[in-house]
């Protein structure tokens, strides 16, 4: 007989969230330290440009070349970066980035003129491709699925502390002599891939690059540290070799994992070819959902002109009103500022509210801002100088609003994003293909700027970002699926049924593997 209170029902309170892994933590925080080096080159060269203007005697159209010409080059770092990973590992591949850095900070430091300077970029361009592929990459197959949005979105953080870095040199070398000013912007530059190489070495290798390569144990042993319990390690290895083609119940020492690393090492150009080739000549459905999605999202990132706002800030507040050169240096700082301290909220709500709403949310924020911003410089152009105080005020509320916008979302969401979606099998690869896709659309927005603004005026410049922005909310609407909760192994399934699993029965139907003795019992 059923009482009253049966009917019921009881409640049950929330799963809690576990503790953030101190050791994934630490390791996401390593490896994300490498975008400091990006930040920092993109802002010190606002304020060195004013600099060197004066003392190379170099035209408008060379700074902006100078400027916008190293994302450029840093498509064929990103690039490399996705075939060193898989050959060296993910460790080696960050190390190397910041020994690059470092030699094009310093080529760049002691440039005796334009042409050297152009050299010293590209070797810091290159550098600076390698540090943005990899850091996501490495961070998201480290981090445990509780906390993977959290520790994938660190690289954004410290490239936006990079750049706050660099607007600070930029005002604290700014009274030196013209001649040493922006030599000393650059010089600083070199201090940190310094530390950068040797604290990398202290991280352990990627669990899936380890599977990838059969040393299965090693793997288990980082999974085991990285992950929120031993049952969750468990799971994240079987989720790896399943996608791998290994099968399960196999270690180190067994022929199949001998296979994988024999593949691994002999055959690595035929795998890469074949990885390329599904990825840009006959991907299946979901692979070309996947790329539409992840390199979509790449280039609203920087279609919409943040690395111009970035780059070109003192200018931008000087057509606001702010007319001395260091006090626009000095506002300059509110821009790194903004960006610093606004990312938190992004890096804070990853996993509490999705990626989605946060891409939404920033996206139609930018919109706006970017609109108001270009609609008050329309304004001010319009008015006499002394008239325009109010709405060079509207300009630089706009400007850092629509910075914090973009801080608070689409800068590190779409990092985070692009790094769980794809399968392990093309993830470095993919990932290569969408930096690059970042960094030519930066590279074309920065080196285009000044030429635009002088063609359509800088207000027409920012209706054109307007309405790329406006655009990009509804792409995003309508294509990206979230992946909050999701496993990476689980997140590919969001768009459509891949061939791994087909994969995966050919391998286990070729290779034999030995049966646990419980099971052997069970049958009998």
């Amino acid at each position: 007989m059923s009482t009253a209170t049966d009917a019921v029902p009881v409640a049950v309170a929330p799963a809690k969230r576990p503790p953030i892994n101190k050791y994934a933590f630490a390791c996401a925080l390593l490896a994300s330290m490498n975008s400091v080096l990006l930040g920092y080159d993109i802002s010190v060269m606002s304020g060195a440009q004013l600099f060197m203007k004066e003392d190379l005697k170099i035209t408008d159209t060379q700074i902006e070349i100078l400027a916008g010409v190293i994302n450029i080059y840093s498509l064929f770092g990103s690039l490399a970066a996705g075939l060193t990973s898989d050959w060296l590992g993910r460790r080696y591949t960050m190390v190397l980035a910041a020994a690059i850095f470092f030699t094009g900070a310093l080529l760049m430091g002691f440039a005796p003129g334009y042409g050297f300077l152009m050299v010293g970029r590209f070797v810091a361009g290159i550098g600076v491709g390698f540090a943005l592929m990899i850091a996501p990459v490495y961070t998201a197959e480290v981090a445990p699925t509780s906390a993977r949005g959290f520790l994938t979105s660190f690289p954004e953080v410290f490239n936006n502390f990079g750049i706050l870095l660099g607007y600070v040199s930029n005002f604290a070398f700014a009274r030196l002599p013209v001649h040493l000013s922006w030599r000393a912007m650059f010089l600083v530059g070199a201090v940190p891939p310094v530390f950068l190489g040797v604290a990398v070495l202290a991280m352990p290798e990627s669990p899936r690059w380890l599977v990838m390569r059969g040393r299965i144990d090693d793997a288990r042993r980082v999974l085991q540290k990285t992950s929120d319990s031993p049952a969750e390690a468990e799971e994240r290895l079987l989720d790896i070799k399943k996608v791998v083609g290994i099968p399960e119940g196999v270690s180190d020492a067994d022929d199949v994992a001998a296979i994988v690393r024999a593949s691994g090492k002999g055959s690595s150009s035929s795998r890469h070819d074949g990885v390329w080739k599904e990825l840009l000549i006959n991907p299946s459905r979901p692979v070309r959902r996947m790329l539409m999605a992840g390199l979509g999202l790449m280039f609203i990132q920087q279609a919409t002109g943040v690395d111009c706002v970035v780059m070109y800030s003192p200018r931008v507040f000087e057509r606001a009103g702010i007319k001395s050169k260091t006090n626009s240096l000095g506002a300059s700082m509110a821009v790194g500022a903004c960006k610093t301290f606004f990312i938190p909220i992004s890096t804070l709500l990853l996993d509490r509210i999705g990626r989605r709403p946060l891409l939404l949310a920033s996206g139609g924020g930018m919109a706006i801002f970017l609109f108001t911003l270009a609609t008050s410089l329309h304004m001010m152009d319009r008015r006499p100088e002394g008239e325009a105080t109010a709405l060079g005020a509207v300009s630089i509320a706009a400007m850092l609003s629509f910075v914090a916008s973009f801080a608070s979302g689409l800068g590190p969401v779409a990092w985070v994003y692009c790094s769980e979606i794809y399968p392990l099998r093309l993830r470095a690869q993919a990932a290569a293909i969408g930096t690059g896709l970042n960094r030519i659309m930066s590279g074309a927005t920065t080196m285009s700027f000044l030429s635009l603004s002088n063609t359509i005026t800088i207000s027409g410049s920012f209706y054109l970002y307007a309405c790329i922005a406006a655009a990009g909310w509804v792409f995003m609407y309508f294509f990206l699926p979230e992946t909050m909760g999701k496993s990476l192994e689980d997140t590919v399934k969001l768009f459509g049924k891949d061939a791994d699993d087909e994969d995966v029965s050919d391998i286990r139907r070729h290779v034999p593997t030995k049966k646990p003795s419980t099971e052997l019992s069970a049958q009998h």
